[in-house]
């Protein structure tokens, strides 16, 4: 079921009124301003083609309704398909495409059919063509478009889309390498109203540590949805189709590379024994080069099942198996010289290994490292590389230019540092595709660029800079203006100062975010979109960073929205939404992240939709937990119920809250952190809960950031396992929860269960499982109803709740009378 064989294709050239119900379907809309908004169309993704020649503009619905959300799916190996596309669940699709000249200005439409629905759009390095793939009603299609003309067709039906997008386009940059559903696979297999018999798994003394992974083969029936495909004949299909690959022995593919010379094919298929307890990605893999008849040139490796590797370690034996992609055929791939095992000492973690065509004899090392690899990025020429690597103990990172025909040469250091550290990022190199298409690192002589956020106590101001890789001195040559955002999108040709043109998006927080192209050489400025804001309710809304301290000194951040209406003294109820993150050491916990220079626009349900709704928003807060990566979460409660109190604090201070009107929210982590304060504390009236996690002993062998399993520290996940402090939740806590969250660690039972033990202890809880839903919320119809939700719950109880010490003083002067 659902599986490719290979073929070429060959194109030819303000406070607003409470929420209400629904009662047609039971799903509540808020406050129709509110509903105006989310229905607002955003503007367009865009995406600049490889060479800068020209940008598309992806068109997309502000939402996707219930229908595309709850079409049906199958669970397999950890993937969602979409049986009928023979693709991975899409949620939302965009609709429409632009394609715009960047030097003329002109625009041009594609043409598509009507109510097309575009799954995926790639540019081709080279020229003005366009492959992009559309969901029928019965399979995926294939459509090549040309921006020039805008003229679109369809090349191929039958695209299988399951393990990545179904195509991808080839070195000459005019041919595709689609997956395609052979036509003799026959239908997927039906579950008998007999069972086959049990599922059964059985261990004998290996030690695997398993993440709590969703969508697994749960037994012999969906085992029997990952078959082996039958290859079609070979055919001819000239201008507008291709031939497949001769027929080969059944396999699935789990990815199919070329090379940058297109004469060799990196193939991955997954081989049995499948797991119930792992996804495909960790099946065994056999990874071999292939010629384009289809024939096995040389096998790269036998990867086995992926169930012993050590917690947060790596599979032993080649991995990141990937074309060098300077070099016309050659092999480079990572191994690990620890066994795969961060607690294991070592002089070097892993290895970089290389092997060019024709692939015969040992593969030679290209460089050793200290410690884990983590990147590597390939200059133009091949006898350089840049390569990241990373260390678990310390959380930092390195990354170095070294020379691949001397490894022993020192290498060239381009950044060192915590990975923590925002302040000092340099920027990650700037990449351009080459004449293969491939990826590589720009390099104008000796010059590579690097573009970062610029990062700074103010707030980011991304930049570009240039930086010599032989006299190692770097030089500024754009940064965002203060008390502006403007993010660079493309780097392309140096102009004839030998400074090159970007294309970067602006915006500030009464202007729309719209694309520009400077010369920076030049220093000239053309606008090349003019798009409207597209919700002008929020413009009125004000944004503030603002910075405070925690007891014990760790600085911490925010940003600050209040009411279009709001003056200066009046105090509101105040929303705190966070999550919480991990650092090393409190001065990179106290750097501050975003900006409060960006303009104001909300997807989904925000909660910077609670400054239309009257209420104060202090978003992004900083709760950071400052300690020993092994033993950090120890004092997790204690930090984070600091860093609650330092914010409320603040808001007070700073005479926007009112102090005995404040909930907290957050999603995921956030969720988890929500529910440990509304126990652990009692600076909040109430919470809010998203798609959380609160009973850590379903997550026993790590969770985020922790290393250390139940067994290993039993009393720290006891303690931050809300559920088992459900008897201390003694304020009203709202659980959201999407029916079909597929995230790691957060079942739908984990907020079922928190629910059924706030009820059992007589707290005061509500629980909406939204249909359909996954760890995010898409749908409409969904979005629309937690905004309700989340509305109704904190001006229940917080915002129209009255306070304590009011309600003393009421009952004082009602006994007085």
């Amino acid at each position: 079921m659902l599986l490719p064989w290979i073929a070429l294709v060959l194109p030819a050239s303000f406070s607003l009124p409470s929420a209400r119900n629904l009662p047609a379907d039971g799903y509540k809309l808020p406050p129709k301003e509110i509903v105006d908004l989310l229905d607002a169309p955003p503007t367009p993704q865009a995406l600049p083609s490889p060479r800068g020649e020209w940008m598309l503009f992806v068109e997309r619905p502000a939402m996707p309704s219930i229908e595309d959300v709850v079409r049906p799916w199958v669970p397999l190996a950890g993937m969602r398909v979409d049986p009928a596309l023979n693709a991975t669940q899409q949620l939302s699709f965009a609709t429409g495409l632009e394609a715009l000249d960047i030097a003329s200005g002109a625009k041009t439409r594609i043409e598509l059919p009507a109510r097309a629905r575009i799954l995926d759009t790639r540019w081709s390095h080279k020229g003005a063509r366009l492959a992009l793939t559309l969901a029928g009603e019965h399979e995926v299609e294939l459509w090549f478009a040309d921006a020039n003309t805008g003229v679109a067709r369809k090349l191929v039906g039958g695209v299988n889309a399951v393990l990545g997008s179904g195509f991808a386009w080839m070195g000459d940059g005019e041919r595709l390498l689609v997956n395609l559903v052979p036509k003799d696979r026959g239908p997927a297999p039906e579950r008998g109203a007999r069972p086959a018999g049990p599922s059964v798994q059985e261990t004998a003394g290996t030690k695997t540590a398993l993440r709590t992974y969703q969508d697994l083969l749960a037994d012999a029936h969906r085992r029997g949805a990952l078959p082996a495909p039958r290859d079609e004949p070979a055919r001819d299909r000239r201008p507008a189709q291709g031939r497949a690959l001769p027929r080969r022995k059944p396999a699935l593919f789990a990815d199919v590379e070329l090379s940058p010379d297109d004469r060799h094919l990196l193939v991955t298929t997954l081989k049995r024994p499948f797991s119930y307890v792992l996804p495909a990605g960790l099946f065994p893999q056999t990874i071999e080069v292939w010629n384009l008849k289809g024939e096995r040139e040389r096998l790269v490796a036998e990867v086995p099942l992926g169930e012993s590797i050590p917690q947060e370690g790596v599979r032993t034996g080649p991995r990141n198996v990937q074309w060098h992609a300077a070099a016309p055929a050659t092999l480079v791939w990572a191994e690990a010289l620890d066994g795969g095992d961060p607690k294991t000492k070592a002089e070097f973690r892993d290895r970089w290994m290389i092997w060019p065509a024709p692939f015969v004899g040992e593969a030679r090392l290209l460089v050793q490292l200290w410690k884990r690899a983590q990147g590597l990025q390939f200059l133009p020429r091949p006898d350089h590389v840049i390569v990241t690597e990373y260390d678990r103990d310390r959380r930092w990172t390195r990354t170095t230019c070294i020379d691949a025909l001397d490894p022993a040469k020192d290498p060239l250091v381009l950044d060192d540092r915590s990975t923590n550290d925002r302040y000092g990022d340099p920027g990650a190199p700037v990449t351009i595709p080459n004449e293969s298409g491939k990826r590589v690192v720009r390099l104008d002589g000796n010059v590579v660029y690097r573009s970062g956020r610029g990062a700074s106590a103010e707030g980011e101001r991304p930049f570009l800079d240039r930086f010599d890789l032989r006299t190692k001195t770097s030089e500024r040559l754009w940064q965002c203006a203060p008390k502006t955002y403007e993010s660079l999108i493309a780097v392309h040709a140096s102009s004839a100062s030998t400074k090159p043109v970007v294309v970067t998006s602006y915006e500030t927080p009464t202007e729309t975010p719209n694309f520009r192209l400077r010369d920076l050489g030049r220093d000239t400025t053309r606008a090349l979109t003019a798009f409207t804001d597209p919700q002008p309710a929020l413009r009125g809304v004000k944004q503030e960073l603002v910075k405070y301290q925690r007891a014990d000194g760790v600085a911490l951040s925010g940003t600050l929205y209040l009411p279009p209406e709001w003056k200066e003294g009046t105090r509101l109820p105040l929303f705190v939404w966070a999550y919480p993150l991990e650092f090393t050491d409190a001065a990179t916990a106290g750097q501050v992240s975003g900006s409060p220079y960006r303009f104001v626009r909300v997807r989904g349900a925000s909660q910077l939709l609670f400054a239309l709704h009257g209420w104060a928003v202090l978003d992004n807060a900083s709760m950071p937990v400052v300690g020993d990566p092994e033993t950090m979460n120890d004092t997790f409660l204690r930090q984070i119920v600091a860093a609650s109190q330092a914010a409320i604090d603040h808001c007070v201070e700073r005479g926007v809250a009112d102090r005995e009107k404040v909930a907290v929210g957050g999603h995921s982590y956030g969720a988890f952190m929500t529910a440990n304060l509304l126990a652990h504390c009692d600076l909040f009236k109430a919470g809010v809960a998203r798609s959380g996690a609160y009973n850590r002993t379903l997550t026993p062998f790590g969770f985020q950031s922790e290393r250390r399993t139940i067994w290993e520290a039993p009393k720290s996940y006891l303690e931050l396992s809300p559920f088992l402090a459900a008897e201390k939740v003694n304020e009203p806590l709202l659980l959201i929860h999407g029916e079909k969250d597929n995230n790691m660690g957060t079942f739908p039972i984990q907020s079922e269960r928190m629910y059924a033990a706030v009820k059992g202890n007589g707290g005061t809880a509500r629980l909406v499982v939204l249909p359909g839903e996954s760890h995010g919320y898409s749908a409409r119809e969904s979005v629309l109803h937690t905004v309700a939700e989340m509305f109704e719950w904190c001006d229940r109880w917080v915002r129209d709740a009255q306070s304590a010490a009011a309600g003393a003083r009421g009952a004082v002067e009602a006994g007085a009378r």
